[in-house]
């Protein structure tokens, strides 16, 4: 089904007990999106009012069609979802305006909202419909994207979610680790008591200019040949993979006169490299407790293999 006959479908639910005619919608839709190139929210804006004039439809007329995040299974899809938005994150990019989690009672889903979107903020515990929303594939993961055609309605009803021990499993995932991301390395987090959030540009976001203390620690992508995970591997971790601890990582720095040394090194010891990771998945990382290089015992997978053989 192409945009026009999706768009349609959506304007015919909503006016269908007016009388209104489908394929009237369609022809109408398609000539002012195609022929005439009029924006997608303006033709859509236009189908209405006519609809209204011509059928006497009220002008107040909408159908909330209501998808919960637990019925979305694949990309590719325009979707209205009422949800809380439980956490958000970091933007790692420009084009990107805000990153995070919304749940509602059957699930969660990651969710984008880009910056040419040009929308209003959303807040964290507060809850919305976010209408016209198309879902993309990213590493594997499902996400929301929030675009210029679509809409964010605050609304009072607070959205029951899934209790908060549901946001995190534990997991075993072995894979290459592909990419080891900026804010890995030496770095320096806030020393205020309960924060320890990372500073960058020599600021805490929570609490600006404050005393540092060092830390050592792998933020990368972990591919498993099915899915993407962004795992954190702690200082223990890091060690126990390189034999680099916090003390060696400051002698680095301090004989480099580079923090960023410490970083390259990293890359080229593990860049590459298959790796075990036990640890805790949440909604956006795989947390590393254990990790070691993984080395596949050669003499089971030979006997898998011949046992494949000899069942063929």
């Amino acid at each position: 089904m192409d945009r026009v006959e999706s768009l349609a479908n959506q304007i015919f639910e909503d006016y269908k007990d007016y009388g209104v005619d489908r394929k009237e919608i369609v022809e109408k839709l398609r000539k002012l999106l195609i022929e005439f190139r009029v924006p997608e929210n303006e033709a859509v804006r236009t189908i209405r009012n006519y609809i209204i004039r011509e059928y006497g439809a009220p002008a107040t007329v909408r159908r909330e069609r209501i998808t919960k995040i637990e019925e979305i299974k694949e990309p590719n899809k325009w979707v209205t979802v009422k949800a809380k938005v439980i956490q958000l994150w970091e933007s790692s990019s420009p084009s990107i305006a805000q990153v995070g989690l919304i749940g509602d009672e059957t699930g969660y889903i990651r969710f984008l909202v880009w910056t040419k979107a040009k929308k209003q903020p959303v807040d964290e515990g507060k809850s919305y419909i976010f209408r016209n929303v198309v879902v993309d594939d990213y590493g594997g993961v499902l996400r929301l994207n929030v675009t210029k055609i679509s809409e964010i309605e605050e609304i009072e009803e607070g959205v029951k979610v899934k209790p908060p021990e549901e946001l995190s499993e534990d997991v075993e995932v072995v894979g290459a680790l592909v990419a080891i991301q900026q804010n890995s390395g030496l770095i320096q987090r806030c020393s205020v008591e309960g924060c320890n959030r990372v500073i960058k540009m020599g600021k805490c976001p929570e609490h600006g200019k404050t005393k540092a203390k060092d830390d050592l620690r792998i933020k990368g992508v972990l591919d498993d040949g099915y899915r993407t995970y962004e795992v954190i591997i702690n200082e223990e971790g890091v060690e126990s993979l390189t034999g680099i601890n916090l003390e060696k990582a400051k002698k680095i720095a301090e004989e480099t006169l580079d923090r960023g040394a410490v970083l390259t090194e990293l890359k080229k010891m593990l860049l590459g490299k298959y790796l075990r990771v036990v640890g805790t998945a949440t909604p956006r990382y795989l947390i590393a407790k254990h990790v070691e290089f993984f080395r596949p015992d050669i003499r089971k997978e030979i006997e898998k293999v011949k046992a494949l053989l000899e069942e063929v």
